[in-house]
């Protein structure tokens, strides 16, 4: 990291010293300075950074792209028609992204803005309480703490991008005010919480359709003392660390999936009233890591329960990754190099005998400065299969990801 000290005496330095004050509510016009302002100029790991000597005041900036290429689709098919489409190769920029963060008036005031360039959306806007460990808030727009692999950033997983059943079970980023902690840090009690409470509609959903709004709930024991941090890949080759989860949300909405764009619809359930679907879901998690070896496994339900047209609906699915860097087995094998695994399984309708979608993918990652700056290669085989129909083919996605 390197840090420099300037003297400030530009409007748009003060300008810059500003802005957390006003992502923390308060405009910049009512912040006053003083016509020569001292602070550290610098590059750390969540970017560039400008920070007031005292540590009241930070502002962190940082971009990040994703560039991909695909063949024969990039996105996975979710009908026969998908695999029945012409081949296609496609080399696009698949993610550009601004993201401005720190903390005003006190390192515990945090909040954090991500933009998507490419697609003009704001992602995330947070503002968070965290003085305190065990109870911290946050409020604001972001992906809910429900699913592990969907909390996982774009930019720090593991293969090239989340498993099949994503689509199907998660809840994405929505609205709304959380509490969160851990408590009995370091102990074989260590335990992590999360308890929110959201609109329900999905990104940009500031208005519920109807009176009801969405609860999570997520549980996460830490029995080694330590906590598996959100990301692909066991780049710190760490000690033993497992985390066990249990997940579980409630909405009634005309949502019955979210993505990037907000609030969706499954296949069946298009052209929905407000309110009509009652969706309860829940998830057990795992996730380890030790000396390079990486785990995670998630097991999901959802049911969708039409309020107006009648009838229950019953989604299960899982997904198992693993990676392993191989230089810690034999020297020899370059160091930045990992491999890494994945098989995941999505029942659709569980009444239904025979329909099921399955994907397995294989992949290697090459590390030219951690999650910052990768490469990934990755193969996948991807099955479709209803009452009496089948389909399967493969896929090959070529990937860099560079945030600076």
């Amino acid at each position: 990291m390197v840090t420099r000290r300037y003297i400030l005496r530009s409007p748009l330095a003060l300008l810059l010293l500003a802005l957390p004050a006003s992502a923390a509510g308060q405009g910049a016009s009512s912040v006053e300075s003083p016509d020569s302002v001292s602070v550290l100029v610098g590059h750390g790991p969540k970017g560039f950074f400008i920070r007031t000597p005292d540590d009241r005041w930070l502002l962190q900036l940082q971009f990040r792209l994703q560039f991909r290429l695909s063949h024969p689709r990039d996105s996975d098919p979710v009908t026969f028609d998908d695999y029945l489409g012409d081949p296609r190769t496609s080399l696009e920029i698949n993610r550009a992204r601004l993201k401005v963060g720190g903390h005003g008036y006190r390192p515990w005031l945090r909040y954090y803005m991500e933009y998507e360039l490419q697609a003009s959306n704001l992602l995330n806007f947070e503002l968070m309480l965290e003085r305190y460990t065990r109870a911290s808030a946050r409020v604001g727009q972001w992906k809910a703490y429900y699913s592990r692999e969907r909390i996982i950033s774009s930019g720090r997983q593991q293969l090239a991008d989340r498993s099949l059943i994503n689509r199907y079970f998660t809840l994405d980023r929505q609205q709304g005010i959380s509490l969160f902690g851990r408590l009995g840090e370091g102990t074989l009690g260590d335990v992590s919480y999360w308890v929110s409470a959201f609109t329900g509609m999905g990104r940009g959903g500031t208005v519920n359709d109807d009176d009801h709004l969405m609860y999570m709930g997520r549980i996460q024991w830490n029995p080694f003392g330590r906590v598996v941090g959100f990301a692909g890949s066991d780049l710190a080759r760490s000690q033993p660390t497992l985390s066990l989860s249990l997940a579980g949300a409630t909405n009634q909405s005309q949502c019955t999936r979210f993505s990037q764009a907000g609030c969706g619809s499954l296949e069946g359930f298009e052209d929905a009233d407000p309110g009509q679907y009652r969706v309860d879901q829940a998830i057990l998690e795992a996730a380890f890591l030790w000396s390079g070896v990486s785990f995670m496994n998630e097991l999901h339900w959802k049911r969708i329960d039409d309020t107006i047209d009648g009838g229950l609906t019953t989604l299960v699915g899982q997904y198992t990754q693993l990676g392993f860097f191989l230089h810690e087995a034999w020297e020899w094998v370059p160091e930045p190099l990992e491999l890494a695994a994945r098989w995941s399984t999505l029942r659709p309708d569980v009444d239904v005998d025979g329909n099921r979608h399955d994907e397995v993918s294989a992949g290697v990652n090459w590390f030219f400065s951690g999650h910052d700056n990768k490469l990934t290669a990755e193969f996948s085989w991807l099955v479709l299969q209803g009452v009496s129909d089948l389909e399967e083919g493969g896929r090959f996605r070529l990937q860099w990801d560079i945030q600076f």
